[in-house]
């Protein structure tokens, strides 16, 4: 691995690599053209950017094309479906113009189901005057997700993102929310809400003055319902520096220090997706700094083929983030959008994968939960299987529910190795899952024009 560590003197400057300039590093110019055009293909559909800390620190060239990095972070040929990819290779190599080559990726985006789990049709919060406030959702009762405008992109993109439309210029399918003030209304108006997340893209992209204001707004309001901030965020993995040595990386840590001084819990959601990334020394001093503002970091990831399908890498990630003061929380299941295909693994193979890596650690990691998918009823957490009435059956239950009482309640699924999300899943025992009334109530609720503007 081309690990460069750098000195604490040193200020590195972010540079990003995209489809306009990726040719450019040395590194790619080793692949062959026909490599090159691949990626070109898939990155004129989904999204990509990778940064010199990805690519100086985290990627083993030495190790392609199978290096987790380099597959998190870089397109590869079979992130589309075949179709998919010939439309936009014979886009590229009829020279069409820009705009057509865009009409034909948005065509293909609108296949790849670019907002699953009813986010846009189920989620979407309404004031009590009516006002539909895009830049939230609203799915479980104790929390909302806030997508500050200035959110909306990353330091790096993971090419297995599930809010990926939020990047490739589909302007009618983003959330996002410039003003803190309906935030704070909403609230007023839901005082069961004790939990905001911030995320985007990642909230940690935008500047401390920035992220102080939407801070200041909900600290200021005095809400006796809010009790815990939250920030999901890819930052420690993909730049560091962003609390080591930017320009305002004290000025960020300050902001987080506000919020713990008034009370609040800050709860930083650190996405890690592979024992990689924790292994630098910027990361690991990233990780020293905001937890000495009172913040406690969570780690999360989905279970994804090529990368982490691993049960002994789990193990030791979740070994390393204890070691560095982290709390695991979260293996979630591959979302059903973008390139499931080529990251969804079977639902029965996560869940062993999760059980021999949980049965390694010690109890300080064991907070971990999953494999949990994100599904539209709730987070449907993967228990195990067993054998019911001379059935082999698949054990599931809610951790979290759009109905509170959906939650804890164990259903069964018919086994099937090849079952890759809940919605492959048929019911065992019984004709129906428990829920699905209620849920077919809900969406018959949701106007068919009920989607934001563009």
């Amino acid at each position: 691995m081309n690990n460069k560590q750098l000195t604490w003197d040193d200020s590195p400057s972010l540079k990003s690599y995209t489809l306009a300039n990726f040719r450019d590093l040395p590194q790619i110019q080793n692949f062959s053209e026909q490599q090159q055009f691949e990626m070109e293909v898939v990155g004129n559909v989904l999204p990509f950017k990778a940064n010199n800390y990805v690519v100086e620190q985290l990627i083993d060239w030495n190790n392609i094309p199978k290096d987790p990095m380099f597959i998190l972070t870089f397109p590869q040929k079979n992130m589309l479906k075949p179709g998919h990819f010939e439309k936009m290779s014979n886009a590229l190599k009829n020279n069409l113009d820009k705009k057509e080559i865009t009409d034909i990726a948005n065509e293909i985006r609108l296949e790849l189901n670019p907002h699953p789990a009813g986010q846009m049709e189920l989620n979407v919060p309404t004031l009590k005057d009516g006002t539909k406030l895009y830049g939230m959702q609203h799915k479980y009762k104790e929390t909302c997700l806030f997508f500050p405008s200035q959110s909306q992109t990353c330091h790096a993109y993971c090419s297995f993102c599930f809010r990926w439309p939020q990047f490739v210029g589909m302007d009618e399918m983003k959330f996002a929310m410039q003003e803190g003030e309906q935030l704070v209304q909403y609230l007023v108006e839901h005082p069961e809400i004790s939990d905001v997340l911030f995320t985007g893209g990642d909230p940690m992209i935008m500047k401390a003055r920035i992220f102080s204001k939407y801070v200041d707004t909900l600290i200021d309001a005095k809400l006796p319902n809010l009790k815990t901030i939250r920030i999901g965020t890819k930052s420690l993995s993909y730049w560091p520096y962003k609390f080591l040595t930017d320009s305002d990386s004290q000025e960020m840590l300050d902001v987080f220090r506000k919020i713990t001084d008034n009370d609040l819990h800050l709860a930083f959601m650190a996405h890690f997706n592979h024992l990689t990334e924790l292994s630098t020394d910027s990361v690991k001093r990233a990780i020293k700094e905001v937890r000495a503002t009172g913040a406690q970091i969570r780690t999360q990831s989905p279970i994804l083929a090529h990368i982490n399908d691993d049960s002994e890498m789990w193990a030791k990630m979740w070994s390393k983030q204890v070691q560095l003061g982290c709390i695991p929380y979260y293996m979630f299941v591959v979302r059903d959008t973008g390139a499931q295909h080529y990251f969804g693994i079977p639902l029965v193979r996560a869940y062993e994968i999760f059980r021999k890596a949980y049965s390694s650690v010690s109890g300080l990691a064991r907070t971990v939960r999953g494999p949990s998918m994100s599904a539209t009823p709730g987070k449907v957490h993967v228990i195990g299987t067993a054998n019911l009435s001379d059935q082999k059956v698949i054990v599931l239950r809610f951790l979290q529910g759009r109905n509170p009482d959906w939650v804890q309640r164990p259903f069964f699924a018919k086994y099937d190795e090849n079952a890759i999300w809940l919605d492959d899943l048929k019911p065992a025992l019984t004709e129906k899952f428990f829920f699905e009334d209620e849920m077919n109530i809900l969406k018959k609720t949701i106007p068919n024009d009920d989607y934001p503007e563009s």
